[in-house]
């Protein structure tokens, strides 16, 4: 089996003050990686700042050998996400890898959510993954190369009490990326998505204790590093990962059943006489974009 080595490839890791990011960056730069560690310091409900957590991480990469500089910006502006990616440029001269990490959450039942909140989850993970992801996304154009892993979360992709606000922004990011994996293939960009089980700030409270302890964010990482590798040749692909266990998530389609004459329009007693089969997931599909589904109505 060879060995995955990121010598001479830079990545930015979002959020890697603490928890998973923390992880990613370390492990980037034990092989080989130079990193930019980017945190802007806050608390897990997205208060306040400090150069220390980003900081921290840096010394700790150096202190083992690596490279690594620090940012301080908030993904959630497109200023910020202009100056992570430059401080990528600035001090290696290139970008290879993106790990879109950085997270807040502030959770409420849907009744009881106002604006604020809904607001504040989207900003860092919906719209912190489009800001840094398009600087990202041209500098990778430009090289012909590059790797970006997205983090969604199973609260999205199967729901999760009092969550909407987060599981909804998660599910925006599984949108970008099933765009981005069509407009970044001819220029070699594989773009793919990280749902973790894992044990951090952010779940610390959300999880039994003892389950919380098991939940080590080491069994995450092995499956980020493959996907920002060369070697990985997916793109659009959804994996879930935590305490040893891997497996894929999609969005599939059923068989479905076909009600009309492409001239003769149903009627809703004809959809509830056949709900059973328009449900069923029997013989799924995977589409890959929309355009193959569009060709299936075609026949």
């Amino acid at each position: 089996m060879s060995r995955i080595d990121f010598t001479g490839r830079v990545a930015i890791v979002t959020g890697a003050g603490g928890g998973l990011g923390r992880n990613h960056a370390i492990e980037l730069a034990k092989r080989g990686a130079k990193v930019v560690v980017n945190d802007l310091g806050g608390s897990r409900d997205g208060v306040g700042s400090s150069k220390s957590a980003a900081d921290h991480i840096v010394e700790e990469i150096k202190s083992n050998g690596g490279e690594a500089v620090p940012n301080y910006d908030n993904v959630a502006t497109p200023e910020g996400g202009e100056s992570i990616v430059r401080t990528a440029l600035d001090a290696f001269g290139k970008l290879d890898i993106l790990i879109n990490n950085a997270g807040i959450l502030l959770d409420s039942s849907f009744a009881k959510i106002d604006e604020k909140k809904w607001d504040a989850v989207m900003a860092v993970h919906l719209k912190g993954t489009f800001c840094v992801t398009k600087p990202a996304f041209i500098q990778m154009m430009k090289q012909n190369y590059g790797r970006m892993v997205m983090t969604a979360s199973g609260s999205g992709l199967f729901g999760n009490f009092g969550q909407s606000n987060y599981a909804s922004a998660k599910m925006g990011v599984v949108g970008l990326v099933n765009v981005l994996k069509l407009e970044g293939a001819k220029y070699n960009i594989k773009t793919n998505v990280i749902a973790p089980i894992a044990g951090t700030r952010l779940t610390e409270d959300i999880v039994p204790p003892e389950l919380f302890r098991m939940m080590k964010v080491d069994f995450v990482t092995p499956a980020v590093l493959y996907m920002c590798s060369e070697p990985c040749q997916d793109s659009g692909v959804i994996i879930n990962a935590g305490l040893g266990y891997f497996s894929r998530s999609a969005i599939m389609t059923g068989e479905g059943v076909i009600l009309s004459d492409k001239e003769k329009i149903p009627t809703p007693e004809e959809v509830m006489e056949n709900w059973g089969r328009i449900t069923s997931l029997e013989n799924p599909k995977f589409f890959s974009q929309l355009m193959e589904m569009s060709s299936v109505l075609k026949k």
